[in-house]
């Protein structure tokens, strides 16, 4: 059974300042960027549980999925996959969540 989707509003955000970062340099691959992250987005609430546990939790409802250099941390809630933040991977999680 295929579970809701919801993004957060800084997920949201974040997700808009990479893509707008990347645009500075190319519009083309910010746009590429785009639609890799929504694909892979669209895929979770199939199989939420296919994401790694994140390390820095250690909770088995926040997860995530890898994409490039970029996370896509994500919450399960009951039927509902929430994004929670996208971030480079270079960056500690505790300052966005």
């Amino acid at each position: 059974m295929a579970y809701a989707l919801k993004w957060s509003p800084r997920a949201a955000s974040g997700f808009e300042d990479i893509c707008n970062f990347i645009a500075k340099d190319s519009r083309r691959y910010a746009t590429i960027f785009a639609n890799k992250v929504n694909a892979l987005v669209k895929s979770i609430p199939e199989l939420p549980e296919a994401g790694r546990i994140v390390p820095e939790y250690a909770e088995v409802s926040i997860r995530e999925r890898i994409l490039g250099n970029y996370r896509i941390v994500y919450r399960i809630r009951g039927q509902t996959v929430e994004i929670v933040a996208i971030c480079h991977g270079a960056k500690p999680l505790d300052s966005i969540m």
